[in-house]
């Protein structure tokens, strides 16, 4: 199962979606260092048993949701707000 990984706006927190566009939960760091996962929707039979934290690092609670599904977590850029579009004016 491949998982997009996109910041979450204004949290230390970022969304996990599958390749359909289909919410799966998020990441969040409840304190520095500390990265616990929350599977939402398909992802909670699906990662039922997996390790949900902490883990020091982002990457790490990546890696792990990438061991435990056997697929691969991208990771995005942030989305930008609606209105805040680059403009062509340069």
């Amino acid at each position: 199962m491949d998982i997009d990984v996109t910041p979450k706006p204004n949290e230390a927190a970022w969304l996990l979606t599958d390749l359909l566009g289909r919410a799966m939960g998020h990441v969040e760091e409840a304190a520095p260092g500390d990265f616990r996962i929350h599977p939402a929707g398909q992802a909670l039979q699906t990662m039922e048993t997996m390790r949900r934290g902490p883990f020091k690092s982002l990457d790490d609670a990546l890696a792990e949701i990438e061991r435990f599904t056997r697929g691969t977590c991208r990771r995005l850029p942030d989305r930008a707000p609606p209105g805040a579009e680059a403009s062509d004016d340069d």
